[in-house]
């Protein structure tokens, strides 16, 4: 399975995007580096007339820096890249937009959590929209809807879908992750080329610009150990063990490690249906080939007894729904599930009327009725709130597993289509 993107690949956050610029003075497109924000900012903005500023070109930064209110005031909107490089123009844009309050005035880009950054002087609150973009979902990269978020809410235990996908394919996209570069990238040793790249100049630009770090050797180090933990519950203090350095360091770097969308914590879920249920997150990164290839591993050793084939699956399919909630019908947030008695679920999703889907991944083609042991633990305490329970598999088929419990191809994540696709299509 080898796929190359075009040039202007649709994004599905490409209407998010246009809505936000329909009726919101100041649109920001937040994600991590090379996962095509730039790319997508050219769509959305046609057609729009706007001006482009690129922050990371060191003449416009030193322009913007020397006088942020004589940047940014002009006429037409304007399109600001990386605006995590001179966060001091948030407080003219917030001048200019509430003196001129038409939508769709500024639209920026951001590689860092930009309203997370220490030096900002001021929000725009009430005058901004943030739009989280990902590297490209599997759906993006195949053409395929990406909606199985809405059809669970929507369908139920009545959600059907057969795959053609094999173990092996499931591995290679682990392995190759959605950075548009490295999928462009056939050859093995290429894309890991990439993959070293990008780790090392996110660790020295982007990093480095965000805190003082002591050695990145440190934070090399931590970024291996969370691999190998992809899918894990976050243990802090047998990171700082390991690493030998203290817990508040590794916590100080794990958030840094978030603000340039290397990683995701997946927060536990409880609405107290018991009292035994942990509250630490779950780990996940935010692409699964850099996970992999901070392994060594590749598409063929993933599939040996011993690899680590499980966990990359498990942070696969959680950063695919991460994804995907960007841009659903359905307004929905995702945790995990844990007890201290080792009860578990992998994801839960739950909706604003209080609904929930509850996900276990098994990397395994055969599914049996102890797959369902915390799914079924859920759907008892929360009675009618609970919508469905999927063991997702590498197998082909559905199977039901009685009221409300479905085995399902995970490859159901990006060809399920929702509500209005399946209508589109009859």
């Amino acid at each position: 399975m080898h796929t190359l993107l075009g040039p202007a690949v649709p994004r599905h956050a490409e209407a998010v995007v246009s809505e936000a610029m329909d009726d919101t003075r100041v649109v920001l497109i937040n994600g991590a580096r090379q996962c095509g924000k730039s790319t997508l900012v050219r769509l959305a903005g046609k057609g729009r007339d706007a001006q482009w500023r690129d922050l990371d070109t060191a003449l416009t930064r030193q322009a913007a820096l020397a006088d942020p209110d004589g940047f940014v005031d002009v006429g037409e909107p304007m399109i600001i890249d990386e605006i995590q490089r001179a966060p001091e123009l948030l407080l003219s844009i917030k001048a200019r937009v509430d003196t001129d309050p038409r939508p769709g005035r500024f639209l920026l880009t951001g590689s860092a959590r930009v309203l997370g950054l220490r030096a900002l002087p001021d929000t725009l609150v009430g005058r901004m929209e943030t739009v989280e973009l990902w590297p490209f979902s599997q759906g993006e990269i195949d053409g395929k809807p990406d909606r199985f978020i809405d059809a669970a809410f929507a369908h139920g235990d009545e959600l059907r879908h057969e795959s053609t996908v094999s173990r092996a394919e499931y591995a290679e996209r682990i392995v190759r992750g959605g950075f548009p570069e490295a999928i462009a990238r056939i050859n093995e040793k290429r894309r890991r080329a990439f993959f070293s790249s990008y780790l090392g100049d996110l660790i020295a630009r982007d990093i480095t610009q965000l805190a003082e770090i002591e050695r990145t050797t440190q934070m090399r180090a931590l970024v291996k150990m969370l691999a190998a933990r992809s899918g894990q519950l976050l243990a802090i203090s047998t990171l700082s063990n390991e690493l030998g350095i203290s817990a508040s360091t590794v916590t100080r770097y794990l958030a840094l490690l978030e603000e340039v969308f290397l990683v995701k914590r997946i927060p536990a879920w409880s609405r107290n249906i018991s009292s035994r249920a942990t509250s630490t997150p779950k780990l996940a990164f935010v692409d699964s080939g850099i996970a992999a290839h901070q392994l060594g591993a590749d598409a063929r050793s993933l599939l040996r007894p011993d690899s680590a084939f499980g966990g990359l699956l498990e942070g696969f399919v959680l950063s695919e729904l991460a994804r995907q909630i960007t841009w659903s019908d359905e307004d929905v947030e995702l945790f995990h599930y844990r007890t201290r008695d080792q009860i578990e679920v992998d994801a839960v999703l739950e909706n604003r009327r209080g609904e929930v889907v509850g996900i276990e991944v098994k990397a395994a083609s055969t599914v049996t009725d102890r797959d369902f042991r915390g799914l079924r633990h859920l759907a008892e305490r929360l009675g009618d709130d609970f919508r469905v329970g999927i063991v997702f598999h590498t197998g082909q088929q559905t199977f039901s597993f009685g009221p409300k419990m479905l085995a399902v191809p995970i490859s159901a994540l990006w060809e399920t289509a929702g509500l209005a696709q399946t209508a589109g299509a009859e």
